[in-house]
């Protein structure tokens, strides 16, 4: 029985330890052009996507054109919490070349351009 309970034990601890660097679900984005959203991060196909859900300004929340938006586009998991694919910034409506990294409850999102030579960077935090 008590074999029983450390296996039980150590596969939780394990998933625990995996899903620290899973993406899914809803995180908080840093503000960008005075606005921030809401985006809802689920697999699409092999990869993972994000759509903006809901978005705020300093008066609160708003009716933005980009709720139903794709901003996180096709990020194929590289291990380690690592994801590649592309990202789309609706303040100058381009899509970049895009990694992030899923550390606990923080998404380090880059976007680059020229072959990485220039990129941006967000921090963003889970919300559920």
């Amino acid at each position: 029985m008590k074999k029983l309970a450390l296996g039980l034990a150590l596969v939780m601890g394990l998933a625990g330890t995996a899903s620290a660097d899973i993406a899914e679900g809803i995180w908080q984005t840093q503000p960008d052009d005075g606005a921030f959203a809401f985006v809802r991060m689920s697999t699409c196909g092999s990869a993972v996507c994000g759509t903006i859900i809901r978005t705020f300004d300093e008066t609160g929340e708003y009716q933005s054109e980009n709720i139903g938006r794709q901003i996180v586009i096709d990020m194929v998991p590289q291990g380690g919490g690592q994801y590649e694919g592309s990202v789309y910034r609706p303040a100058n409506d381009r899509i970049y070349i895009g990694r992030m990294e899923v550390e606990g409850d923080r998404l380090n999102l880059r976007g680059c351009v020229a072959g990485g030579l220039f990129c941006a960077r967000q921090t963003w935090v889970r919300i559920q």
